[in-house]
Parts: C-alpha cells; sequence; structure tokens
C-alpha cells in the first residue's frame, strides 16, 4: 500500500499549482563545459538560449539553469559560476514566462540569480552554506533540500547508511524545519531524496521504490534520476541510452508521490507525464 501524497499545493515565485495528481515537468538547462550528460553542448551562449526555447517549446513547465556541475571536477570559482549563470538567468526570464531554478549552492549566486528573476534555489549540498536560507527567504523564493551525504564534487565511493530510508527522511526533514524556521512556507519548500549523491546503485533504487514515503512527509517532492548512474548500472546502460529507463524512473516516481521530475528529455517526459495524469485521475 502506497503512502499518501502529503503536500498537493506547490508556489513557485507568482504561481501556484495543485500536483494531487499532476506532477511538473522541471527541464535541465546547463551552462558547463563538462556536463556528464551534454558534455557542455549547451556552454556557448547561444546554443545555451537555442536550448532554453526548445525545452520550453516542448513543454517544461519550469526550467533549472546550473553553472557547475555535481560530480568531481575542474574548480569553479564563486565568480566564474556568476559569470556563467547570472546573465543567463536575467536572459531566460526575459523571453519566457515559466518559473526559473537556480542550480547552485553557493548564497551569492543564488542571491544574484533572484535578484533577476530566479524564484527557486536548487541546493544539492543540503544547505551547507549558512547564508543560503536567509537569502531565499528574504527573496520569497522556493527552495529544495537535497539530501546527500558528504558534499557536491566530492565522490563518495563507498557509502554507509545506520538504516536508508530513516537517514534520509530525518536529513530532509530537518533541512526542511530549518528553512521554515527563517520564514520559508511549507508550499515553498520541495525535498529531494537526492539520487547517486552518496548513495549506491542499490541504495538509489531503494530510495526511488520508497518515494512515496518521502512525499507523505508534508513536503513537495523532487525526482533527479534523469540519466543517472544508478539506471546505467542496473541495465547496463551508457549516459546516451538511457531514454527509456529514464522516463520509466519518473513514471515510476509520479506513481510514488514526485511531483517535481527533473530531466533532460522534456518532450518525452511530458507526454509521460500527462498519460500518468490520465490514468490517476481516471474514474
Amino acid at each position: 500500500m502506497l503512502h499518501p501524497i502529503s503536500a498537493p499545493r506547490l508556489d513557485l515565485g507568482p504561481h501556484s499549482y495543485d500536483t494531487s495528481s499532476r506532477a511538473l515537468v522541471m527541464g535541465i538547462l546547463n551552462r558547463t563545459p563538462d556536463s556528464f550528460y551534454d558534455q557542455g553542448a549547451n556552454f556557448a551562449f547561444d546554443a545555451f538560449l537555442t536550448k532554453a526555447e526548445q525545452l520550453v517549446a516542448d513543454g517544461a513547465d519550469l526550467l533549472d539553469i546550473g553553472g557547475v556541475k555535481a560530480g568531481p571536477g575542474e574548480e569553479v570559482t564563486e565568480a566564474e559560476e556568476l559569470d556563467r549563470v547570472v546573465g543567463s538567468v536575467a536572459e531566460i526570464a526575459k523571453r519566457f514566462d515559466v518559473p526559473i531554478s537556480i542550480d547552485t549552492w553557493r548564497a551569492s549566486v543564488a542571491k544574484a540569480c533572484f535578484e533577476q528573476g530566479a524564484v527557486v534555489g536548487n541546493d544539492i549540498s543540503g544547505f551547507g552554506d549558512p547564508d543560503y536560507l536567509r537569502v531565499a527567504a528574504e527573496a520569497g523564493a522556493s527552495v529544495v533540500a537535497t539530501h546527500i551525504r558528504l558534499k557536491p564534487r566530492v565522490a563518495d565511493p563507498n557509502p554507509e547508511y545506520n538504516n536508508l530510508m530513516e537517514d534520509v527522511t530525518a536529513f530532509l526533514l530537518d533541512r526542511a524545519h530549518q528553512a521554515e524556521a527563517l520564514g520559508i512556507p511549507k508550499e515553498r519548500i520541495i525535498i529531494d531524496a537526492g539520487l547517486d549523491l552518496g548513495k549506491s546503485t542499490p541504495q538509489s533504487l531503494r530510495l526511488l521504490r520508497g518515494s512515496d514515503h518521502l512525499a507523505s512527509q508534508g513536503y513537495p517532492l523532487l525526482l533527479s534520476a534523469s540519466n543517472k548512474t544508478c539506471l546505467g548500472v542496473l541495465l547496463d546502460l551508457e549516459v546516451g541510452n538511457r531514454r527509456e529507463a529514464s522516463l520509466a524512473a519518473n513514471a515510476l516516481g509520479i506513481l510514488r508521490g514526485c511531483r517535481i521530475l527533473r530531466v533532460h528529455d522534456v518532450a518525452g517526459m511530458v507526454r509521460v507525464r500527462d498519460a500518468m495524469q490520465a490514468l490517476l485521475e481516471a474514474r
């Protein structure tokens, strides 16, 4: 038996959504030269804007802009990250009427992007920067609290937990309560189990299958499973061949309560999302 979803309302900037049966599709929009998925195909500004236009045309409900990849790689300074994303956010906000998320763990970068029109701070560090939540609260922004065992850009090859689901849930609830304590309302707090972030493949898959438990905690649940390593390991697929596995993982996530789907293939995910919505609403 699935746990009930307990947070159907989600606010992103001026937009409010009923997610009781409909998930939102978040299009991934990287401005990095070393993305694990596109290998920098959208790093050039013109290519970045073309990609944004495509994602919006494909039906993205919101866009997630990032300037530093999550995994190990060459150091990206604060100045370089600001240069990559602040102007990008400003231009996207000017061109498209969709909520913008900034994928950063630096409070200074989040603040600069909120000032240019971003309305979500997607922080995979679990608010490691002590100023992050204050900056988001002052901007009236929503935040994503993501579970990670160590910190971004640090390899974690042998993660161990006392009890995986209990440990991840406790971490996320702690971060969500920190956000509330600083004045961010529940409807603007999103949680994310953080697949592949300090998890082995079996651990990531266990969290995916147990998404209903996290979805019952009172906060909208984000799923970032698109082209993840855990899917590649499970099915012996290289990054470029994980499209169907990604769609299947997200369909399972919808069924188990995930209501924001962070994906590379927006067009395919929109079709799957709409089919799942019809099935969930059918009488």
